[in-house]
């Protein structure tokens, strides 16, 4: 395929020359169109004389007015007048050469000034030719008419675009080499970087648009590129559209910093292609020109098929087993499965055992009674964690009310719902179905993301509820492996100016989207709703969870977002302005992505609000081993979380000392306190052994009555709250929130506690597979 740089005039019948006395022969039709471009006034009309003498029927257009013009009446070629300054003249060029239709055609300055510096700007620009204004009008004739006739050049011959200043591939290649045979360069020693950027729309859009809009993606992407970089970067474009980007003399730090800016803010602009405004997902794959060689645009290449499977807008640096395919995985970590079995006697080892020891040496040895200064390290903690939850409850007692009434018009919105459907085929429908009940006074879409490794039966009904109601639209996912996948994929493709983000088994409450704009439209960037249980009647595991979810919905989020400054995301029933999300995306490496775009989006000082009143139902797991799969993973997500953000967060400029609090406790605390309430294990040890015996130990030591009942007072206190701001459905069954605060006071505070010193040391041996969640006890399950 040839991307012409000119398009060919249409057919004449009058000679290519014009005629010899300038002018056009009696009863001959024009030579051809003409836009004449200048302000208007004598110049313009002498150059309108002059074009009409030697045979070219004129139009006009004044500055600011070329883009209309063109679309309007498309002319043959333009001439233009220069301004009263190099500049404007240069704004005129420009403005020519932003309309789509002014891209092709041929464009002629007429200048006052001969002066050759501002000549050669006006040819960079993107002029393609230059002749002052004095010149005789034959020549004037002869150059419209050279460049109307002559042979369109392939762009792809030329080493330069002239009007976009992109290579082409083997002149990109040349211009490599060339770095890479630099003087002074060894290999291994080169600073800087190759990069190539695909984009993850580009076959739809070739699609819908034909293959030319490959180029004109590459030079939307190049304007970005050439904003946000320096002088010496070299750009181009290959093939298959791709632009392709060298970087000399910068580290790798720096470049990769500069290609994720450039990532993010081409995701979060809206491009004109093809005449339709479009999002774009920007794919980046990049190495270092030290380890680069002849074969480092198709490397570089390869990163890129990595970085379109995950759509996060993350740079891919190439690695040796992404050669040669485009769906090969990287290899995980390889994990001892006898470490995993025996994780939680290793906990016990780690968090008891060693204690143990380290007590007893330092006694022995020392003579350092540590036990006793670490005991009420571990009291205080407790209390601590305590007067938090307490602190919660109180402060979501006060938590914010939603807006009365919209302060916008509702706008177009979209519903995505992210499904892995062999998990979802028995309850999809149902979900679906709930969706397209949903009340809402604007336009509405209803997305579902998934992702299939093999047909299923359930798709073809799905393809006639689509047939049934154009509001519902089926999207499916190739290669995709996760939710943030899915949800990538989608943010692209939705009409809607927010978004709202749901599980395969969630049914939102019919006004959901209406409420959700209420915040939105008062400045809140993202909005996080109440999810209910709806299967709590099934199991003891659900009622367990349907309470719990109670507490953390109704309680702890609200009174987190008052107490500390900031909501947070909690991966369904949440509602993203969609630039927002756009900008954001979710990363799949990420097992808790919600909280991980949270901490991104607060970081570019978004506003996350908490509604209970914002209700969506889910289904919970219903047996044991389930929930502890989903809680472990939840765990380890955290635990990612806090590695990845916590230090960054407390040195950043854009959070509060009050929200660099909170997040100290959601991010460094929580990490901490499943430990530190373990070591009252070998603190109590240690005791029996100096006292000889634990019946010698004083256990009625006021202190720790007092520390002990104020830290269960704690839980019971939450559950009494969770109780009385529950939805009335749940409130009604009082029972369940006994059985809650009993169950947790005995055993569920420290089956979590469990999950998550089990959770640290997988992350630790780097195990972060992704165990799906069964729902219900029967057939039907969902996927977290």
């Amino acid at each position: 395929m040839h991307t012409e740089l000119r398009r060919p005039p249409a057919p004449r019948t009058a000679s290519a020359c014009p005629p010899t006395e300038g002018q056009g022969a009696p009863g001959q039709p024009p030579e051809g169109h003409v836009l004449a471009v200048g302000t208007p006034g004598p110049r313009r009309e002498r150059l309108t004389r002059t074009l009409e003498a030697t045979g070219y029927a004129v139009t006009h257009a004044a500055p600011g007015e070329v883009g209309r013009s063109v679309e309007q009446t498309p002319p043959d070629a333009i001439v233009a007048l220069d301004g009263p300054g190099v500049e404007q003249s240069v704004a005129v060029v420009r403005e020519i050469r932003t309309a789509p239709q002014g891209q092709v055609l041929p464009l002629v300055m007429v200048t006052a000034d001969r002066e050759p510096t501002g000549v050669a700007r006006l040819l960079r620009s993107g002029a393609d030719d230059c002749l002052p204004e004095a010149a005789d009008p034959v020549e004037l004739s002869a150059r419209i008419a050279a460049k109307l006739h002559r042979v369109p050049v392939p762009v792809e011959r030329l080493a330069l675009d002239p009007r976009t200043g992109l290579y082409s591939a083997p002149h990109f290649r040349a211009e490599l080499d060339r770095e890479l045979r630099r003087p002074g360069s060894r290999p291994g020693r080169r600073d800087g970087v190759l990069a190539v950027v695909g984009v993850a729309e580009a076959d739809v859009l070739e699609e819908r648009f034909g293959a030319r809009v490959r180029r004109e993606v590459a030079e939307r992407l190049a304007g970005v590129a050439e904003r946000l970089g320096n002088g010496s970067d070299r750009l181009g474009w290959d093939e298959e559209g791709r632009l392709l980007v060298l970087m000399p003399g910068v580290d790798e730090e720096t470049a990769r910093r500069a290609l994720a800016e450039f990532a993010t803010t081409v995701a979060g602009t809206r491009f004109v292609v093809a005449d339709e405004n479009v999002r774009l997902t920007p794919a980046v794959g990049w190495l270092p020109l030290a380890d680069a060689d002849g074969h480092a645009v198709g490397r570089a290449g390869d990163a890129v098929a990595e970085a379109l499977r995950h759509r996060d807008l993350r740079p891919v640096r190439y690695e040796p087993w992404m050669r040669g395919t485009s769906s090969r995985r990287r290899a995980r970590k390889v994990v001892r499965p006898f470490l995993l079995a025996l994780s939680p006697l290793l906990a016990l080892l780690i968090g008891v055992g060693v204690p143990f020891a380290l007590y007893e040496q330092a006694y022995a040895v020392l003579g350092w009674d540590v036990a006793s200064a670490v005991y009420w390290v571990v009291v205080a903690g407790l209390v601590l964690s305590a007067a938090l939850i307490l602190l919660e409850c109180l402060f979501s007692l006060d938590a914010p009310t939603r807006p009365a009434t919209p302060a916008q018009p509702y706008p177009p919105a979209s519903a995505v719902i992210a499904a892995y459907l062999p998990n979802e085929a028995a309850t999809i429908v149902d979900t679906v179905e709930s969706f397209l009940r949903l009340d809402y006074p604007g336009d509405l879409e209803i997305v579902l993301a998934y992702n299939t490794p093999h047909p299923l039966p359930v798709e073809d009904t799905l393809r006639q509820i689509a047939r049934r109601d154009r509001r519902f639209v089926l999207l499916p996912v190739p290669g995709s492996t996760s939710k943030a996948q899915n949800i990538n994929a989608a943010v692209t493709r939705v009409r809607g100016e927010f978004v709202g983000i749901f599980d395969a088994d969630h049914h939102p409450a019919t006004d959901a989207f209406r409420h959700a704009w209420d915040w939105l439209s008062h400045g809140y960037d993202v909005v996080q709703g109440h999810c209910v249980i709806r299967n709590g009647d099934s199991s003891w595991v659900a009622r367990q969870v349907a309470a719990e979810f109670e507490a953390i919905y109704a309680v702890s989020h609200p009174g987190r977002t008052r107490l500390y400054g900031f909501g947070i995301f909690g991966g369904s029933n949440g509602f993203w302005r969609t630039d927002l999300l756009a900008r954001i995306r979710m990363h799949g490496s990420m097992l808790t992505e919600d909280i991980d775009s949270t901490l991104r989006a607060l970081a570019e000082g978004a506003r996350i609000a908490t509604d209970r009143t914002l209700i969506s139902r889910e289904l919970a797991p219903t047996r044991l081993r389930p929930l502890w799969n989903q809680r472990s993973r939840w765990a380890q997500g955290w635990l990612q979380v806090s590695l990845r953000h916590l230090r960054r967060a407390l040195r950043s400029s854009s959070f509060t000392h009050r929200q660099k609090a909170g997040l100290a406790v959601l991010l460094g605390w929580r990490e901490v306190q499943p430990w530190l309430s373990l070591q009252i294990l070998p603190i109590l040890l240690h005791s029996t052994v100096r006292a000889g015996g634990a019946d010698r130990i004083d256990w009625a030591t006021p202190a720790c009555l007092l520390a002990l009942a104020f830290t269960l007072s704690a839980g019971l206190v939450q559950t009494a709250f969770a109780g009385r701001l529950a939805l009335p459905e749940l409130r009604r069954r009082r029972g369940w929130f006994w059985r809650y605060a009993l169950v947790s006071t005995v055993f569920y505070t420290h089956f979590k506690n469990m999950v998550a010193r089990e959770s640290h040391l997988k992350e630790l041996l780097g195990d972060r597979r992704w165990r799906v969640t069964p729902r219900t006890a029967a057939k039907a399950v969902g996927q977290e």
